[in-house]
């Protein structure tokens, strides 16, 4: 059978992964679902994949086969015009193809002798990117698997940092002082929830984050944020960061950059700016004036598996200095021996807090490469379109109700009932969770000032305004039956 062959001859390894990548690719071509969804419960789903996990033998490539057909069958179709929830976009075809050069070769990212060639691309990718945020010659960065770890990263080495900086302490080897419960994170209203999640980590405690107010359109409020920087310093707490975010995850909204940045460094602050989100802007001529003032951020994360259309993980972690990754360099003798430096041996590990770590660098150097500059910012502004028509459409809707204006993709709103009597918190939750059980669409939901809402969020460039305007016409048809099943149960 070519599968032990494949795992035990060289001779015929070649065919072998031609073969079987060719299979792979076969399977989830005819088992590609029409619908966004199959709509199957997650006891259907326990019942469908109920054979053995951990088998004492092999099987035959025909009962693969139909595992593989079976996940296929049974995800959810992030290319399908109706799949409009989250932060969760179609991969472009270059980088797909990449992915199987990554898989196929498996260079391991800690060490030049894992990954010679991996490492210089990734080096490479890492100073063009710093250079697009506008950051100086001293900067450094690092791929991660995401926005979560990213910002966990901004605010451990502005932690470190802050702790070098005012007590001349290493938390690397001595952990926290006792005065640490005096550092404050100050964010907006409407920033990711990893950064209460990072000051946890880091030791902090949730408490250590303050939220500042926002205006209208989600973004923080400069005079809210220099006011309680005073009101802090009065009352002993020392701000050790602010985070800004550049593209909010429920509304895209960019925090006021310059002002926020000028506010941290009067208060001698990190500023950290989270543009996982809007991070995509710089590449695009017509809107990279927004991210205007992040080129005086400390740290900026950015995820390339959202509006650069690159698999899941790909994302990058960029500091202003390099050398403030001296606080997390660890050596080890087997892999990245002290020596090496002074050969001029590339040690990423020294950067990064994994160890393992995947050549996620080729598929968005294969991506550029395939696509260009040009057609890149040409999908980032048609995504935008997009929800500004679907915006439109909604605020046209008499049983709509349009929360805020679309800032990057996303569209916030509610379905509004004709009865006052209606609960439309209830029914609302419930359109989201009939289309989804139908299969009929995947759309996203959240909580604004403590009311049910509906979001779309627009991550296929692929998809025509007759599609958004079906999607919404979909939205409103279940909001009816909803609200007549409440008025008749």
């Amino acid at each position: 059978m070519f599968e032990s062959e494949f795992l035990t001859s060289t001779e015929h390894s070649k065919d072998a992964y031609r073969r079987i990548i060719a299979r792979a690719a076969e399977v989830v071509y005819e088992s590609f679902p029409d619908q966004p969804y199959s709509g199957k419960s997650p006891a259907a789903l326990a019942e469908a994949v109920s054979t053995d996990f951990l088998p004492n033998r092999e099987g035959s490539w025909e009962q693969i086969t139909e595992t593989l057909r079976t996940v296929v069958s049974d995800s959810v179709v992030v290319s399908n015009a109706c799949t409009a929830a989250h932060l969760h976009c179609p991969p472009l075809l270059a980088a797909l193809a990449a992915e199987v050069v990554i898989s196929a070769l498996n260079q391991s990212m800690d060490s030049f002798d894992q990954a010679p060639i991996a490492t210089v691309v990734e080096q490479k990718m890492l100073r063009g990117l710093c250079t697009e945020a506008g950051l100086p010659a001293a900067a450094a960065g690092t791929f991660t698997t995401g926005g979560s770890q990213s910002n966990y990263m901004g605010l451990l080495l502005a932690r470190d940092a802050f702790l070098q900086r005012h007590w001349n302490w290493s938390a690397q080897t001595s952990g926290l002082p006792p005065e640490a419960r005096q550092m404050s994170i100050l964010c907006s209203d409407a920033a990711h929830f990893t950064v209460e999640k990072s000051a946890s980590q880091l030791g902090l405690g949730t408490d250590a984050v303050v939220r500042i107010d926002v205006d209208p359109h989600f973004r923080l409020k400069p005079s809210s944020l220099r006011s309680k920087i005073e009101a802090l310093k009065t009352q002993g707490f020392l701000p050790m960061a602010v985070v800004a975010t550049a593209g909010t995850t429920d509304f895209g909204s960019i925090d006021p950059l310059p002002e926020i940045a000028a506010l941290a460094h009067e208060a001698n602050a990190w500023l950290h700016v989270d543009a996982a989100y809007g991070g995509a802007l710089l590449f695009s001529p017509q809107h990279r004036s927004r991210l205007g003032g992040i080129e005086n951020a400390d740290s900026v994360a950015i995820d390339f598996h959202k509006l650069f259309w690159q698999p899941i993980s790909c994302s990058a972690f960029l500091v202003r200095d390099a050398r403030h990754f001296d606080a997390i360099k660890l050596y080890a003798d087997y892999l990245n021996p002290e020596f090496h430096e002074g050969e001029g041996i590339p040690n990423l590990v020294t950067t990064s807090l994994l160890t393992s770590r995947r050549f996620d660098a080729l598929k968005l150097w294969i991506s550029f490469q395939a696509l260009g500059r040009e057609k890149l910012a040409a999908m980032i502004d048609r995504t935008i379109m997009l929800a500004n028509h679907a915006a439109a459409v909604i605020r046209a809707s008499r049983d709509l109700e349009l929360v805020c204006e679309p800032q990057l993709s996303t569209v916030v709103f509610r379905y509004i009932p004709s009865r006052p009597e209606s609960n439309t918190d209830r029914i609302n939750t419930e359109i989201r969770q009939n289309l989804f059980h139908r299969g009929a669409a995947v759309i996203g939901h959240t909580r604004v000032r403590g009311r049910q809402c509906l979001k779309l969020t627009c991550m296929n460039p692929g998809t025509t305004e007759a599609d958004m305007e079906k999607l919404v016409e979909l939205i409103r048809s279940q909001g009816r039956v909803c609200d007549e099943l409440k008025a008749n149960p």
